[in-house]
């Protein structure tokens, strides 16, 4: 981490003194876990499934995991019990920990439109990876070779495109794929938790992908503490703030955030010199 991200975030963790708890927002694939061909094989990265159970029994945080996947693939490989909150499908799909769901429903035209292009491309997959979500039509090209996976862009964009004038549709790019929706994105689940919330706390959103900007922006646009955090190997053009490569950053930033919430009623002097793990 850079020294002018290692500000930023020990700013951010001193801000864990206040009354407040504070919320630590995540995604799951490229960010908790690698990515893997297999999605069902995405595993945390090492280390990080205990961080995060370590930080959840202290108490003082809410921890939600925000997913382009259905809300009930996380528990399964996240295996942390009992359960965290998950708001799946890219904030749609909304899991409590007790086991409760709640589903954003779709507008009837874009179900309708959504409902013949499953039918069309489960016969014709266009030569990518078709993925059917309970909201949306995914076509996936991650790990096909370059030139075939242009061509399977062009065709899918060609077919998704035209259909983001019926409304309620919207078209959300990602790496490798793309897919045509309906319903709130990341950044609407952000603002629907701070919202149920009801209060001001410290924030602080993780994530990799294109998917993730809304997130950032939601989570920058806070009038209190917040933090937008891009978890990745190689830097890209993005509006979080910080950036961390996994899995070492990640480990220490989850190590640094128990360390403060430990810390949150010593005074500001303290804390700032016992959390000394964001820089080792």
């Amino acid at each position: 981490m850079s020294p002018e991200d290692t500000k930023k975030v020990r700013r951010f963790l001193d801000a864990f003194a206040g009354d407040a708890d504070p919320f630590l927002l995540l995604d799951y694939d490229g960010t908790l876990a690698p990515f893997r061909l297999d999605r069902y094989q995405a595993r945390p990265w090492s280390g990080v499934r205990e961080l995060l159970a370590d930080i959840r029994r202290q108490g003082r945080t809410r921890i939600a995991v925000i997913t382009g996947r259905p809300a009930n693939e996380i528990a399964p490989l996240l295996g942390i019990g009992p359960p965290l909150e998950v708001w799946g499908l890219h904030g749609v799909d909304h899991l409590y920990p007790d086991g409760r769901r709640e589903l954003e429903p779709a507008p009837p035209a874009a179900r309708e439109k959504l409902d013949a292009l499953r039918v069309l491309l489960k016969r014709d997959s266009l030569g990518g990876r078709f993925e059917d979500k309970e909201n949306a039509a995914v076509m996936h090209w991650r790990g096909i070779a370059p030139h075939k996976a242009r061509l399977i862009e062009q065709k899918t964009r060609a077919l998704f495109e035209p259909l983001v004038s019926i409304p309620g549709l919207a078209l959300l790019e990602f790496e490798a794929g793309v897919e045509l929706r309906a319903g709130r994105d990341k950044g609407g689940a952000v603002e629907a938790i701070l919202k149920e919330a009801g209060r001001a706390a410290p924030v602080a959103f993780l994530g990799d992908d294109l998917t993730d900007e809304s997130a950032f922006c939601a989570v920058n646009s806070l009038g209190s503490p917040g933090l937008s955090v891009l978890v990745r190997h190689s830097p890209r053009e993005t509006q979080a703030n910080v950036w961390l490569r996994p899995p070492d950053e990640l480990r220490q930033f989850l190590k640094a955030w128990f360390a403060a919430c430990e810390l949150r009623t010593e005074i500001p002097n303290q804390r700032t010199q016992n959390i000394e793990v964001i820089q080792k």
